[in-house]
């Protein structure tokens, strides 16, 4: 008699049990879909409207003297809404630390992305997708009124969604976003959120006519020598990543440190941009540089200081209050690269630039997992292993450099050892460097709990 009172208690605690996962699933495919809608829809019109000022910017190449008015525009608009000085670096401590976003921070990153691509600075799209992407998520879990944890998905599926948008790369978005945030720690209850909302936002864009972004390049058949000559190459890359973070951190710096006040600093770097092109006597340095990146991967070409030029064009750009992303510089800067020295190590031009967009962007952005399926989307899954491996010894090599200051890095690269440190604040075998406190664990988000 006890059992059988016992049985419908137990059936009903089960029921409810299941009914917290139920909810759960359908709390974020709804969530995920609407953020996934409204970042499709925004990423296609920023992707459009990035393409028309690229376009405009070829067809009347004077727009290149306006970016110092374009500049004093950007900095104007920022200080007016409140935003000055908030980028990526906010939107990843928005996941760790669970601070506001400003819902300004989506026309501020819009329009001073379009500007600076009409007027030919050299920036990419990746960095303003990230910060608009995490704003529309997180004011759209403030609008659904989430808790604190759940907020942090949805910037997160908010990332994912964008970066989807613009590169049709939904998988690669999805583990990204992620990943960025605490390398070393796959934040998995962020998983069908991220993916819903990436894979949303990806149909959203094809809608609206956005192409995207796939290479056609030859991969060659698996062999020894090959795997060999790739290592080096990602061995290569590895350097040139670091040298990549190393160059924007410090111009930067610099750039503060000379010219502090940020109205006389966008107008030198403005004109120090125009003056660089003219003596270079091409515009192939202006703008994302999605052409010559082409070029690398599907022709084999690239001038041998492409990659060094492309480096200068992108920190003095960002360095001075411009706005756009690092990464697809970094898949200029890559591709370029590995086009040229490739050849040297017997590695066919065309899949070298491959190789080495993909190790560039892996050791800048320290996100080994996600460069691989990055890979696979924009070049296809022949040379998969040897992606694989490139990305591999490309994170391992270019130690805990990095494009995001406030990106953290849980476990050492050297060995299973958890350290909990920033980007760019480690140095391994540094003896003064201290292991985290016994009682601060950091989670899959990177928020703190005691």
């Amino acid at each position: 008699m006890n059992v059988e009172d016992g049985y419908p208690k137990r059936a009903w605690a089960w029921l409810k049990h299941c009914g917290l996962y139920v909810r759960a699933l359908a709390k974020w495919l709804c969530l995920a879909a609407v953020i996934g809608v409204l970042c499709g829809v925004v990423g296609s019109l920023f992707h459009i409207g990035v393409h028309q000022a690229t376009a405009l910017r070829a067809a009347d190449p004077w727009l290149l003297w306006c970016l110092p008015l374009a500049g004093l525009v950007i900095v104007g608009f920022y200080k007016l809404v409140g935003t000055e000085g908030q980028g990526t670096n906010d939107i990843i401590d928005a996941v760790h630390l669970g601070r506001k976003l400003s819902i300004w921070l989506l026309p501020s990153i819009f329009l001073g992305t379009v500007l600076t691509h009409l007027c030919g600075g050299s920036a990419g799209r990746e960095g303003a997708a990230l910060q608009m992407g995490g704003t529309i998520g997180y004011n759209t879990g403030r609008l659904f009124h989430l808790d604190d944890r759940d907020q942090r998905t949805a910037t997160m599926a908010g990332m994912a969604a964008f970066f989807s948008a613009l590169f049709g790369t939904p998988l690669a978005a999805t583990v990204f976003a992620i990943m960025v945030i605490s390398v070393g720690v796959l934040y998995h209850a962020a998983f069908i959120p991220c993916l819903t909302a990436a894979l949303v936002a990806y149909g959203v864009s094809l809608l609206m006519g956005v192409e995207p972004t796939r290479f056609t390049v030859d991969m060659p058949a698996l062999s020894a020598g090959m795997l060999a000559r790739a290592a080096v190459l990602a061995a290569l890359c590895a350097l040139v990543s670091v040298l990549f973070c190393g160059v924007i951190h410090f111009a930067e710096h610099q750039m503060k440190k000379r010219l502090p006040n940020p109205w006389v600093r966008v107008v030198a770097g403005g004109l120090a941009v125009a003056a660089l092109t003219c003596l270079c006597g091409t515009t192939d340095y202006n703008g994302a540089g999605m052409e010559v990146i082409t070029a690398a991967v599907e022709q084999g070409t690239a001038h041998p200081a492409a990659f060094l030029l492309k480096l200068l064009f992108t920190a003095v750009t960002l360095a001075a209050g411009f706005k756009g992303g690092e990464v697809v510089p970094s898949f200029f800067v890559g591709a370029a690269f590995g086009c040229v020295a490739g050849p040297l190590l017997g590695i066919p031009a065309g899949f070298a630039a491959a190789l080495g967009l993909t190790a560039v962007f892996c050791g800048a952005t320290n996100c080994p997992l996600a460069s691989i399926f990055l890979a696979v989307e924009l070049f296809g899954d022949g040379g998969l292993l040897y992606f694989a491996l490139v990305c591999g010894i490309s994170y391992m090599l270019s130690g805990y450099n990095g494009l995001y200051s406030s990106q953290t890095i849980l476990y050492s690269k050297l060995k299973a050892q958890y350290i909990n440190v920033h980007t760019n604040a480690h140095h391994a075998g540094d003896p003064h460097a201290e292991p985290p406190a016994a009682g601060s664990v950091k989670d899959g988000t990177g928020a703190g709990r005691e």
